[in-house]
């Protein structure tokens, strides 16, 4: 795409808006195309400029030194990520631009400390270094640097997989089955499916295919007495659904009315008939209460730093600090006790995360354990090699882009061995 003035000048103010992350950049990149009224080329470049910028942000940073401005980091993105040449973007320079990004073409990002080169940071480097080597920290750097696939989960209360993987490509849509998920396809371009009607019939749901997985390692049987702790706007609810069959009960608690109401139409859409939307005021409210030792299955998707997401929102490594997750700790192991106490003797608790922190993962697992002899842990690794899934993680699943194609997912199997 040609670069204009206008065009340069569009993403330069969405920048601005943007970087000083008052707000998730994808709800402020909303809000700035609806006041702005572009064209849908413009749109492009914008939302690809502003992603790409808060993806390598700390080495646009470094190339440019003390003039850190929104219009350098938009020539330097541009030049560096964007795929232009200095002879396509010079109507646009000042008199000393060209002779700049010509050294940033340059930039040796090996010769720069781990922190660029992962493009996380400082503070993040140094708690992943307590559990993983410099190599390993770069990698997963290098691989939340990478835009994520568009993974759909297959409704199949309503589809199987192979029928929708064949209407996808009778519309000539690039899509193959996940690797690990029996219910999950890939996209390899990102489309607009909203009004698809594959989606609006209800057969389809966007959904990461390490997503997918925490239902398997829940694994509800039709009859159970089902709770989902934190179930937001309900994707893997509805996934539990459609394996039980739409039969028993499922219960989708949230503190969030907003999110739950979010539920409702995806809810109509899906055919399921089983699941039971409640508003809860913290995990300790009398609701939850009145279920303790009643429940067969509960999944703890708890609240967490996302860091896990980064590919899709990577403006979370900036919003987060030691102090979120922190505070994210203290949250998770109350959250997780109290979901506890629903299980019934040999019922089963799914704790999950989008982190990759062992502080909110390891840690408060073992924690838990350690306060909860009635409780054991098993392997997810053979939970999933029961649902004929061959994923080798041991005792935790840990997901990771670089090595499993997935967005960053930890979970572990919780299972109440005496009442």
């Amino acid at each position: 795409m040609l670069i204009t003035e206008y065009r340069l000048d569009l993403v330069i103010q969405a920048l601005r808006a943007i970087l000083p992350l008052a707000h998730p950049a994808d709800t402020t990149l909303r809000y700035f195309f609806r006041n702005e009224r572009i064209g849908s080329n413009e749109r492009e470049l914008v939302a690809e400029a502003v992603f790409g910028v808060l993806r390598h942000r700390l080495l646009l940073e470094h190339c440019c030194a003390d003039n850190l401005t929104p219009r350098r980091m938009a020539l330097a993105w541009l030049v560096r990520f964007g795929g232009y040449n200095l002879r396509e973007i010079e109507p646009v320079l000042k008199r000393d631009e060209k002779d700049w990004l010509a050294t940033v073409k340059g930039v040796k990002v090996e010769e720069l400390p781990l922190p660029v080169q992962a493009e996380l940071p400082e503070w993040l480097v140094d708690k992943m270094r307590a559990s993983c080597s410099d190599a390993g920290i770069l990698a997963i750097g290098k691989s939340m640097q990478q835009s994520a696939p568009l993974d759909i989960r297959v409704n199949t209360l309503l589809a199987g997989r192979d029928d929708i993987l064949q209407q996808l490509h009778d519309k000539n849509i690039d899509a193959s089955p996940t690797p690990y998920s029996p219910i999950g396809i890939r996209l390899k371009e990102k489309i607009p499916l909203i009004k698809d009607a594959l989606f609006t019939e209800g057969k389809i749901e966007v959904q990461d295919e390490g997503s997918q997985l925490l239902g398997f390692l829940l694994a509800p049987r039709r009859n159970d007495m089902v709770v989902d702790f934190c179930a937001g706007a309900g994707g893997k609810t509805l996934m539990l659904s459609a394996m039980m069959n739409s039969q028993g009960r499922l219960y989708a608690m949230d503190v969030s009315e907003k999110r739950l109401a979010n539920l409702k139409p995806r809810l109509k859409r899906s055919g399921a008939s089983n699941i039971q939307p409640m508003l809860i005021a913290h995990e300790n409210d009398l609701k939850v209460k009145r279920l303790a030792g009643k429940i067969d299955r509960v999944l703890v998707d708890a609240p967490c730093s996302g860091l896990g997401t980064l590919r899709r929102s990577p403006d979370l490594k900036f919003r987060q600090s030691p102090g979120s997750i922190e505070a994210f700790a203290h949250q998770q192991a109350a959250i997780l006790a109290s979901a506890s106490r629903l299980l019934k003797k040999g019922g089963r608790l799914v704790y999950a995360t989008c982190s990759f922190l062992p502080e909110e993962n390891q840690h408060i697992v073992q924690a838990f354990l350690a306060t909860h002899p009635d409780f054991v842990l098993r392997p997810a690794s053979e939970v999933l090699q029961q649902q004929k899934i061959t994923l080798e993680t041991g005792d935790f699943l840990e997901l990771r882009p670089h090595l499993h194609g997935t967005d960053g997912f930890f979970a572990a199997v919780l299972e109440r061995i005496q009442f």
